[in-house]
């Protein structure tokens, strides 16, 4: 049976015919993808794509057919067993090579980021509640920050550590809306040059600081999807310095995006173009990294969220694309567009997560209100 053979039947498992009628059926412009597929797997298919050898109208719609029946695990994938012997002999998220996913995604350009994101530039899952009926991005966003504040228990001339701040937007609305005093830390460089020039004037300390070098006491941690940099040999380091920075009677609040699966690596492709080293945690994982250090008091996963945020972040970054194609280069949007497509899949059919999960050191008294 030849390659192409083998491709299609196994994409016929999850109703993908090849150069089919539908626009998720992945249109073949260069026969030599079928190979590339077969020996290479996920990594083949991600970099056949960014070569344009094959297209699919309805990007989002293919992964998420992939994604049901996981045919994508049908594929052999040599880079995935390299990486799982590197993960198991060396701590892949060091202090050494912590800087290697900021530098290789976050400091992209701020440039890229502005367009792509709302207002405040929140690079994390937005909260479309059903309740509050957000209208766009920017209000989901909103209404995001708002739910953590809330869920914290936020008042005025609280202390918040940010570990992970991005562009400063949750410390901006923590100082603007609940009289908080807030200290981000970030290893970007270029997020944290914007993030101070956007909090100006308000009651808000931004750092180049790694989270293990923190030493002081706040009232209040939030940690928005920092945490799937981590890497698992860390998970216990991570905890052990939000627990020493954590006043006793204060909430700490996760947000990650997670795997129902515990695994030591990200997927190849992902991990070698957009997040470096990046690994997602599973609830397993994260359980056992809090043992004798943390209350877990609410567990909110909102991942069907972020779907729709993806799909708006590709909207507006496509909208964007003819203001930055001399910078980034054609290669660059193939690579973008199928990033956001793949997770757009992913939290489609619930393969991942988004999980806000609130932790206090010894619980909170009478027990914590659940807050939507």
């Amino acid at each position: 049976m030849n390659a192409e053979r083998i491709v299609e039947t196994l994409l016929k498992k999850a109703g993908i015919q090849l150069n089919g009628a539908a626009p998720w059926d992945p249109q073949i412009h260069d026969p030599r993808t079928y190979w590339r597929f077969l020996l290479y797997g996920t990594m083949g298919a991600g970099e056949s794509y960014m070569d344009g050898w094959w297209d699919a109208p309805a990007l989002d719609e293919f992964f998420a057919r992939i994604l049901t029946p996981r045919v994508d695990k049908r594929f052999f994938t040599p880079a995935l067993l390299y990486q799982k012997a590197l993960a198991l002999v060396s701590n892949r998220q060091s202090r050494a090579r912590a800087s290697q996913v900021a530098e290789g995604h976050y400091d992209l350009g701020n440039d890229l980021y502005e367009v792509m994101l709302d207002k405040r530039m929140i690079y994390t899952c937005a909260y479309w509640s059903a309740t509050l009926k957000p209208k766009n991005l920017d209000e989901a966003q909103e209404a995001k920050l708002d739910l953590i504040c809330r869920k914290i228990r936020l008042k005025k001339g609280d202390r918040v550590l940010d570990i992970g701040c991005g562009w400063g937007g949750f410390a901006q609305y923590a100082a603007e809306h609940y009289g908080a005093s807030v200290v981000g830390i970030t290893i970007s460089k270029e997020q944290l040059a914007l993030a101070q020039e956007r909090c100006k004037g308000l009651p808000i300390e931004l750092r180049f600081q790694d989270y293990r070098d923190v030493n002081e006491t706040f009232d209040h941690i939030v940690s928005i999807e920092m945490f799937e940099a981590v890497g698992y040999k860390n998970f216990r380091t991570y905890f052990e310095c939000a627990a020493r920075c954590l006043k006793d009677d204060g909430l700490f609040l996760l947000q990650t995006i997670g795997d129902n699966y515990s695994r030591i690596v990200g997927e190849p492709w992902i991990e070698k173009y957009i997040f470096p080293n990046g690994a997602l945690p599973s609830l397993a994982q994260i359980g056992k990294a809090v043992e004798g250090l943390f209350v877990v008091e609410d567990l909110h996963n909102f991942g069907a969220d972020y779907d729709r945020t993806l799909m708006a972040w590709f909207a507006n970054f496509d909208a964007a694309w003819p203001t930055l194609r001399e910078k980034y280069g054609e290669r660059f949007y193939r690579m973008w567009k199928y990033y956001l497509h793949c997770f757009a899949g992913s939290f489609r059919t619930r393969t991942i997560s988004d999980w806000q999960i609130v932790f206090s050191k010894k619980g909170v008294p009478g027990g914590y209100t659940a807050v939507r």
